[in-house]
């Protein structure tokens, strides 16, 4: 039997780039692409989200919010059917504990669970520079099939203002999740 639904995780870390993260539920929630978003906010998170941008989009009913701290919800178990899972802003912190495989919180585990079942998984560091530890990680974790998609957004489409730009980025990793929509496309 095919699965015919689309389930993707979105978790957000404590990085800065908060505005992406919620660009990102934006647009899955607009594209109706998916028919569950699950949705895993690091503690950090929701400060940084508080602090850099607004905190409303949290609550939106499309969105299924699980604790971070809850190994019982459904995206730690590769039988509750997960897609993919991005993972927008990735913390440093975040990122080697996913690639050293020491799953210490939901957002680990599910990545892990991501690893594991094959499925796709979209890392978007927003970090400068990059240590060499940082990149020994990301190549361990590209190795293991994970995407690593630095958020650094295009100019080519001469962005109006910072969610124009924050978007060129959005749109690649829709593309990634194999979402068909407007985008920006080069033609040289």
């Amino acid at each position: 039997m095919i699965n015919q639904s689309r389930k993707v995780i979105l978790a957000v870390t404590g990085a800065s780039g908060s505005r992406y993260a919620r660009l990102m539920a934006e647009t899955m929630i607009r594209s109706g692409a998916f028919n569950e978003i699950a949705l895993i906010v690091t503690d950090t998170a929701r400060r940084v989200i508080a602090f850099e941008d607004s905190d409303n989009w949290l609550a939106d009913p499309k969105l299924t919010l699980y604790d971070n701290h809850d190994f019982f919800a459904p995206p730690a178990s590769g039988s509750a059917g997960y897609d993919a899972m991005v993972v927008i802003p990735c913390s440093m912190g975040t990122l080697g504990r996913i690639a050293s495989g020491c799953a210490v919180d939901l957002i680990g585990r599910a990545a892990d669970v991501m690893l594991k079942e094959r499925h796709s998984l979209i890392l978007v560091p927003r970090e400068a520079p990059f240590s060499t530890l940082h990149l020994r990680n990301m190549t361990a974790l590209s190795e293991c099939g994970a995407l690593i998609c630095p958020a650094s957004p295009s100019f080519y489409a001469h962005p109006a203002d910072i969610d124009a730009l924050c978007m060129s980025l959005i749109e690649r990793i829709m593309s990634h999740l194999q979402v068909d929509m407007p985008r920006f496309v080069w033609k040289g």
